[in-house]
């Protein structure tokens, strides 16, 4: 399979600064970080997301994939331990937060709440279709 053609990059910074100088700030350098070196991160950071992707889907075309799957990127970052456990940490954030979204099934809280206040009470059965004899043909 060829390789993934080259787009042209976007001009100008592909990350918010401010995002870029908390990055910075938190790795030690002084608050008002030069322009020079948020740029230079900038592009680091775009540069290592772009050859991820592309070695991810050279992983994918291996599987005979035209997608990209997650187990393509954790390939491709296995040799990376940190990383690895940093995208697996990130991955059962995901599930947990999809999870407490997800909350609690409503039909069993109502059936819950139903069983509480009803008592003995039950609910009326449906009536039963009644065939006459008529509608009924003895094949």
């Amino acid at each position: 399979m060829a390789e993934p053609r080259m787009r042209m990059r976007q001009k100008g910074q592909q990350f918010a600064t401010s995002d870029l100088e908390a990055f910075l700030y938190a790795f030690g350098d002084t608050p008002p970080s030069l322009p020079s070196t948020i740029r230079t991160l900038d592009e680091i950071i775009t540069d290592f997301i772009i050859e991820t992707c592309h070695e991810a889907a050279l992983c994918a075309s291996y599987s005979r994939r035209a997608k990209i799957k997650v187990d393509d990127f954790k390939f491709t970052l296995r040799k990376d331990g940190k990383k690895l456990g940093r995208v697996a940490d990130m991955l059962a954030r995901d599930a947990e937060i999809k999870n407490q979204r997800r909350g609690f099934d409503f039909e069993d809280e109502m059936k819950a709440a139903k069983d509480e206040g009803a008592g003995d009470e039950e609910r009326p059965r449906k009536r039963a279709k009644i065939v006459k004899d008529e509608d009924v043909s003895d094949g």
